[in-house]
C-alpha cells in the first residue's frame, strides 16, 4: 500500500474538500491510502470519516509568511518521521508551493500541483501569492487539474499546448443526486417551503463566492416573486457579514441561512434552481452536482464555461443589468420538469465510480517509478 499526501486547508465541507473525499471513498484503500496535510488547526468536518478509513490528519503551522521558517522545519521532521511518503499533492492554490518546496528539499520524489482555481483572488495577499505561483514550476514535477482554465491559469499556456498536464475531474457520487421526488416534497415540507419557488446557492462564505452581490439579486427579485426564498449552504468567515446585510435589506423572512449540512444532496432536490455568481471559480464541484439534479443553474461568466454540462446551465456577465438576472430567475423557475441526468454525468466523465479507478492507478504508477 501506498500513501499520498493531500495538502489542504482543512478537511470542512467544500469544493476541494468534498472532491478528495469522493475520491478517497471509492479508491481501493487496501492499494492506496490518503492522509491529509492541514494549515489550519480547526478540525474540519470530515475529520472523523478519514480516521474512521485510516487516514491521518497533520496539522502545520500554517501557511503565514512570517511563519516558514517553521512550516519548514516541521516538514522536515515530519517526513523523517515517515518516510513511506513518495508522493505529496498540493491542493492550496500558488501557497501549495509551501507543502511541495518543503517536499523537494527533503527529498520527496513525486511532487503534484492540483489546480482548481481559474484565476487567484485579488485581496491583500495577491504580491504573496504572485510570488509564490512564480515558485511552482520548480517544485512541482506532476501537473494535475480539475479543468482546462484552472490548467492555463497555473501551468500557463505553453504546458497546455503541449498537454502537460493531467486532468482528473470532479466527479461526484452521480446516484446521490439524481432527482427524487419524495426526497423534494419531504425537504419542502420540513422547512416551510412547499408552495414556493426555491433559489438555492452552496458554498463556503467567502470573497470569491459573492455572496453579497447574490443577496441584492435576491432582493431584486422578491420585488417581482414574494413567494421567491433564497436558501444559502455553508459556513465561512462572512456569514455574519451577509447576515448583516439581509437584516438591512428586510429579507430576513426570505434568505435561509442552513450552514454546513451533512444532506446538501438532498437540498438539490429541494432547489427550483441554482446560483454560482463567482467572482472566479476553476471547475466547481456544486456545478456538477446541481446539473446531476437536473437543476436550471445560472453561473456569473467568470466560472469557467466547461461547467455547462446540461443545456440549463446559462452565464452572465457580473456587471450585467440586475434586470438581465431577474429574468434569467423567471426563466430558470419555469422549468419545472426534471429528469435522471445519470447517462449524462457519466458520459462527461463526472461519475465518481468510474474516475476514481483513474486516479488510484496514476499514483500507483508515479510511486513505482519512483522506488
Amino acid at each position: 500500500m501506498i500513501r499520498v499526501l493531500h495538502s489542504v486547508s482543512n478537511m470542512d465541507r467544500a469544493g476541494i474538500e468534498t472532491m478528495l473525499m469522493n475520491y478517497y471513498r471509492h479508491i481501493d484503500r487496501n492499494k492506496v491510502q490518503f492522509d491529509f496535510l492541514c494549515n489550519k488547526l480547526k478540525p474540519g468536518a470530515y475529520d472523523d470519516e478519514i480516521k474512521a478509513m485510516g487516514g491521518q490528519i497533520f496539522h502545520t503551522p500554517g501557511l503565514n509568511p512570517v511563519k516558514y521558517p517553521s512550516y519548514l522545519r516541521y516538514m522536515k521532521k515530519m517526513f523523517r518521521e515517515h518516510p513511506e511518503y513518495k508522493i505529496i499533492e498540493a491542493h492550496n492554490g500558488a501557497l501549495g508551493v509551501y507543502a511541495l518546496h518543503a517536499a523537494k528539499v527533503s527529498g520527496i520524489p513525486v511532487r503534484i500541483f492540483h489546480a482548481h482555481g481559474a484565476s487567484i483572488t485579488k485581496d491583500w495577499k495577491l504580491p504573496i501569492k504572485l510570488a509564490c505561483k512564480a515558485f511552482l514550476p520548480a517544485n512541482m514535477n506532476q501537473h494535475f487539474t480539475c479543468g482546462i482554465a484552472a490548467a492555463q491559469c497555473y501551468f500557463g499556456e505553453s504546458v497546455v499546448a503541449k498537454g502537460n498536464y493531467e486532468w482528473f475531474p470532479n466527479a461526484i457520487e452521480v446516484e446521490r443526486f439524481i432527482y427524487n421526488q419524495q426526497i423534494r416534497d419531504y425537504i419542502r415540507e420540513k422547512n416551510g417551503l412547499k408552495d414556493k419557488n426555491v433559489i438555492g446557492h452552496v458554498g463556503r462564505f467567502m470573497t470569491q463566492k459573492n455572496h453579497m452581490f447574490l443577496v441584492d439579486i435576491f432582493a431584486e427579485f422578491s420585488k417581482y416573486d414574494s413567494s421567491a426564498r433564497l436558501v444559502l449552504l455553508g459556513d465561512g468567515e462572512l456569514l455574519d457579514t451577509v447576515k448583516e446585510k439581509v437584516r438591512q435589506l428586510g429579507l430576513e423572512e426570505k434568505v435561509i441561512f442552513k450552514g454546513n449540512v451533512n444532506n446538501v444532496n438532498e437540498w438539490y432536490q429541494a432547489f427550483d434552481c441554482f446560483m454560482l455568481p463567482s467572482v472566479w471559480e476553476g471547475l466547481p464541484v456544486v456545478g456538477v452536482e446541481a446539473q446531476a439534479a437536473d437543476l436550471p443553474c445560472i453561473y456569473s461568466d467568470t466560472v469557467t464555461k466547461e461547467i455547462a454540462l446540461s443545456e440549463k446551465a446559462k452565464f452572465i456577465h457580473l456587471k450585467a443589468p440586475k434586470l438581465e438576472w431577474v429574468n434569467a430567475l423567471k426563466d430558470a423557475l419555469n422549468m419545472r420538469e426534471r429528469a435522471d441526468n445519470t447517462r449524462l454525468i457519466s458520459d462527461k466523465r463526472y461519475n465518481i465510480k468510474r474516475e476514481a479507478a483513474k486516479l488510484q492507478n496514476r499514483y500507483l504508477e508515479l510511486a513505482e517509478k519512483n522506488t
